[in-house]
């Protein structure tokens, strides 16, 4: 799968691009070749007359481009690019005809995405180009020679400088390698922080994270924080899935005075699609796996004062053992509602102290009333049953209850508790983002309808 905006941002062949400061490029053409009738719209020129390029690198922001235009025949002559730059490549047609297919891949063999005009004859990087990079740019331009079209190759050579010497902001992914439930949420946290106050600095490290998984699934990043981003699909992830998040932020310019560098890719899977739907009003926990209904277990929930959370949880973790004391909640020693107990079989759902676990003290409530402080009690077979069905990353659901909302972000996983619209717009390529002239949000597919025949 690809993101977006990483489709918005897992996307298929999204390539995680950066800023080129001082490109240099290395143009050669070679000789015509006449391949049939006309195409309508081209313009006569002279078949074998020079190819000339405007090349320029400006931002996709809006702001003033300070990077000069540069006019060069492809006759292999070198041009070097303003060290000003702080945008995508763009190249612009200076002489008749229009891109038949423009072809950008780095020293690896892997394309750079971009975008060709409606009317064939500019190609713009869908990002910039990271530093202390190699690229090789084969285009393919056709032209109208009376009633034959003919196309004429070229070749460009481009390399980047290194980045300057200083901080690099890195990723560290999360949760860590292993197998985990559909609902986990993937996270980065980021060595420096990005403030929302510089949405082209978002957008480029957003950019450069990668997620995907098979079989595929729509996703976006969402920023909780100028350090910290969380990845989720539309829905949950599906069952048996290896999913993949990986780092192209080194080389990349966040900043005049910041770029990334190396990250640790992450690889986990998924396990059964396991959900516990507590509902508060029957008293009942109703466990499935892949859609079917496993076990209906009684349980107690959260009395007047202390109501169990609604809407959806991940499990966190397990303690076979855990110690709860109710001063951890706020409630003073020597009040009636005050508890020291050690209790089993707790499968944690909050960082505040909500647990599913065995309750025998509530034996005869289960089932038909809600009488705990807050966590969701059962017996202790099945607390223990339940403890070796569920894993970090299942998804629990407090439904028909009488609690507050679960939050999204600040006491466990409630990213699911926001709706696909509310999560995108957390994304730096998402509703209401900044929009830039290349291509919309990163790893998006470009738009290849212009390009016709392949080089």
């Amino acid at each position: 799968m690809s993101s977006r905006g990483s489709s918005i941002r897992s996307g298929k062949g999204r390539i995680a691009l950066a800023t080129a400061v001082g490109a240099v490029l290395a143009l050669q053409a070679v000789q015509p070749a006449a391949v049939g009738a006309s195409a309508d719209g081209l313009t006569d020129g002279p078949p074998d007359g020079p190819v000339q390029l405007a090349v320029t690198s400006c931002p996709t922001t809006g702001a003033l481009c300070t990077t000069p235009r540069r006019n060069v025949d492809l006759d292999g002559r070198s041009l070097a690019v303003d060290d000003r730059a702080a945008g995508p490549l763009d190249l612009a047609l200076r002489t008749p005809g229009r891109f038949a297919d423009v072809h950008v891949t780095d020293h690896e063999g892997r394309r750079v995405a971009g975008r060709v005009s409606p009317d064939g004859r500019r190609w713009t990087g869908a990002a910039p180009l990271p530093a202390d990079g190699r690229y090789t740019v084969r285009l393919l331009v056709e032209r109208a020679d009376g009633g034959r079209r003919r196309l004429r190759h070229a070749r460009l050579a481009l390399s980047t400088p290194a980045a300057p010497e200083g901080e690099r902001l890195t990723a560290a992914f999360g949760p860590g390698a292993g197998t985990y439930g559909v609902g986990q949420p993937l996270t980065a946290e980021l060595s420096h922080p990005v403030p929302a106050t510089d949405p082209g600095a978002r957008r480029a490290v957003e950019r450069a994270l990668h997620v995907g998984s098979e079989p595929y699934v729509e996703g976006s990043w969402h920023w909780v924080g100028p350090t910290t981003l969380h990845y989720r699909p539309r829905d949950y992830w599906p069952a048996r899935a290896t999913v993949r998040v990986r780092s192209a932020l080194d080389g990349v310019r966040i900043t005049d005075r910041l770029y990334g560098g190396p990250s640790p890719s992450l690889t986990l899977t998924t396990g059964d699609r396991i959900e516990a739907v507590t509902d508060v009003a029957a008293h009942t926990m109703t466990v499935l796996r892949d859609g079917e209904v496993v076990r209906t277990l009684p349980v107690t929930t959260g009395k007047a004062g202390y109501r169990t959370r609604s809407g959806v949880k991940v499990v966190l973790g397990k303690e076979a053992t855990v110690r709860m004391r109710g001063d951890s909640i706020g409630i003073a020693r020597g009040s009636k509602d005050f508890f020291d107990l050690k209790v089993r079989w707790a499968t944690r759902v909050t960082w505040s102290g909500e647990y599913l676990h065995a309750a025998p003290w509530s034996l005869d409530a289960q089932g038909s009333e809600n009488v705990s402080h807050g966590c969701t009690g059962m017996s202790t077979e099945d607390a223990a049953w339940l403890f070796r069905t569920l894993r970090e990353g299942d998804v629990v659901r407090v439904v028909n209850g009488y609690g507050e909302r679960m939050t999204p972000f600040d006491n466990g996983y409630g990213d699911w508790n926001l709706s696909w619209p509310a999560w995108l717009r957390g994304s730096a390529f998402g509703p209401g983002a900044p929009t830039s002239r290349a291509a919309g949000a990163a790893g998006a597919a470009p738009d290849g309808s212009t390009l016709r025949p392949a080089l």
